[in-house]
């Protein structure tokens, strides 16, 4: 005779390029698990968006898998469902919650004169202490005056504004959200008032406590599944949904941070690195911390990288067909053949330096102009010196980001790793070698956000009542991965270099983008 837990639990994930999703029972024991890939897509210069329809196609596909690959029984007893998301995104939709357009994710840049015009509205200075963090394009004020002048017929047809996930938790639920969570990475929340910001919305000629939705604490329930959606689903209808959180705040859960002390760095298409603080932060330095609520650790310096696993893939996609035509000769997946060159590449790469701003970059530098550069190469310089920096190069970002937190007042003393890139041993030593701090592997069930997204639904529903100790009995490392001293003295002496060519650049780079941008008009 079978035996079935208690409580059961569903965490979903809709991340940029792909949507996944695990069912696990309270001890944290994972039963099944999918997921499917999103789609990005190009319409214009600086322009990227995703389609809302692909999103739920994903998710409804997703759940009808792990629901049918469990005793029905096990169904029965799911109590609740979490759903994070990438943030920030624009989707409008009409009163019956049609999608008016594709999604403007947080990589659409086309926005970045509106983000100017706001800011210069406001005062640079106000403006920063409104959102308690530097403006940037990839953010919402912007995307919303941008949607308002651009497409005024569908802007004025517009009900309410999404995230991706509250679109997800509206298809299950009915009920249109927001999470506190992605609320405060809009930009749009009064960080003051804890409201949608009047002022903003002023600026902009835009009543955003019409437009944007009902603000939800991360664990509030805001709703159930419906008939119409367990029937395309294979849910059960009345199974609560939590308002849910970003894939930014649900990859710390996930990690595990519980402690002081600790960094860890959810690595992915892009890093989401953060750091546990004691107290919060000022509004106008380069890297903020944002509400956390674990028991010592009430907030965390929180630190998006753009381009991290971006730029492996970057360089795979334009410059690595010989790679992976060995790769498929050896037998092996491309992924682990480049770890396995890299590793043999000295540190330094012959002195070739990469820096990974494929998008601008947003921590610490929040400059939208800022582009990727390859630095220093020579008539010697082989593809594998090349393949090396990139390594090499995201992980300067994250030195730079763990820096400037000491500077505004947090510190670590080791990484918690999680995410695809954690797969990668070469890039964990790189890591832990440019850092001078161990790197703490995470085991593939504790380090997978939609993970985070069950505890988080978990604590909704009452079944975990101390995070902090449930998260020290679920969660568990792998491996630690300890600096490489031979390669940690090489980058110490390069790391300045990295900052400034950077700042020596930075001006130059702005004036030659605007070139750019006019010749190819």
């Amino acid at each position: 005779m079978s035996s079935y837990a208690e409580n059961y639990l569903i965490g979903m994930d809709l991340g940029t390029t792909n949507i996944k999703a695990i069912l696990m029972d309270e001890n944290g024991n994972v039963l099944a698990r999918a997921s499917r890939e999103n789609h990005l897509i190009f319409p214009g210069k600086s322009m990227v968006e995703q389609s809302p329809a692909e999103w739920w196609g994903n998710a409804s596909e997703i759940f009808r898998e792990i629901t049918g690959a469990v005793d029905p029984e096990v169904i029965r007893r799911v109590r609740g469902i979490s759903v994070s998301s990438q943030t920030v995104s624009m989707l409008p939709v009409d009163k019956e919650g049609n999608p008016l357009r594709n999604a403007m994710i947080w990589m659409d840049a086309r926005s970045a004169k509106e983000m100017h015009y706001i800011s210069l509205m406001l005062g640079h200075d106000h403006f920063v202490n409104i959102i308690g963090g530097q403006p940037d394009v990839a953010f919402l004020p912007n995307k919303i005056l941008w949607y308002k002048m651009q497409e005024t017929e569908l802007f004025l047809k517009t009900y309410k504004i999404l995230q991706a996930s509250s679109y997800i938790n509206y298809k299950l639920t009915g009920v249109m959200s927001s999470d506190m969570d992605q609320a405060v990475r809009t930009q749009c929340l009064d960080i003051h008032t804890m409201k949608w910001s009047k002022e903003i919305g002023d600026v902009i000629g835009v009543d955003l406590d019409k437009i944007l939705p009902d603000l939800y604490q991360v664990t509030d329930i805001i709703g159930s599944v419906t008939k119409e959606a367990a029937a395309e689903t294979g849910l059960m209808a009345g199974i609560p949904v939590v308002a849910g959180a970003s894939d930014a705040l649900t990859s710390v859960y996930a990690t595990g941070l519980t402690r002081l002390g600790e960094a860890c760095e959810s690595s992915g298409t892009t890093s989401l690195v953060f750091v546990g603080a004691s107290a919060p932060s000022a509004c106008d330095v380069p890297v903020v911390t944002k509400p956390y609520s674990m028991p010592g650790v009430p907030y965390v310096f929180d630190a998006p990288i753009s381009t991290s696993g971006a730029s492996l893939k970057w360089y795979l996609d334009t410059l690595g067909q010989p790679e992976r035509e060995k790769a498929t000769a050896l037998g092996k997946n491309v992924y682990d053949y480049i770890n396995e060159v890299a590793h043999d590449v000295p540190a330094g790469c012959k002195g070739t330096m990469f820096f990974p701003y494929l998008l601008g970059e947003r921590a610490p530098l929040w400059n939208s102009h800022a582009r990727g550069m390859f630095i220093g190469m020579s008539m010697d310089t082989t593809r594998e010196d090349m393949l090396r920096s990139v390594f090499e190069g995201t992980a300067y970002a994250i030195r730079h980001v763990l820096e400037t937190v000491k500077a505004s007042g947090g510190e670590a003393d080791c990484l918690r790793i999680t995410g695809g890139g954690s797969k990668s041993r070469t890039w964990s030593m790189i890591k832990a070698s440019v850092l001078k701090k161990p790197v703490m592997v995470m085991d593939e069930k504790s380090g997978d956000v939609p993970f985070g997204d069950a505890l988080i639904a978990g604590q909704a529903i009452g079944l975990y009542t101390d995070m902090s100790k449930t998260i020290e009995n679920l969660i568990s490392v792998k491996e630690v991965i300890q600096p490489n001293e031979a390669w940690a003295a090489v980058y110490d002496k390069l790391y300045p270099y990295y900052i400034s060519m950077y700042q020596d650049l930075d001006k130059d780079l702005l004036r030659y983008r605007n070139t750019w941008i006019e010749l190819s008009k």
